[in-house]
């Protein structure tokens, strides 16, 4: 005999939610950054903030 009958709505949907993980892998590794990345980031972020405000003049 043949096997159970398929429903095409939830097939359909599987094979989408499937193609967008697949998407958004791709886009994580051309995209993302290491949190090593992120936190040397921030931290040049931090020294460029602290470096503008101690060289401000006082009125």
């Amino acid at each position: 005999m043949t096997d159970a009958p398929i429903n095409l709505n939830r097939a359909r949907k599987q094979r989408a939610r499937a193609d967008a993980k697949t998407l958004a892998d791709e886009n994580a590794v051309r995209f993302g950054r290491t949190k090593a990345q992120k936190k040397l980031e921030q931290a040049r972020s931090d020294k460029a903030a602290k470096d503008v405000d101690g060289h401000k003049r006082e009125p």
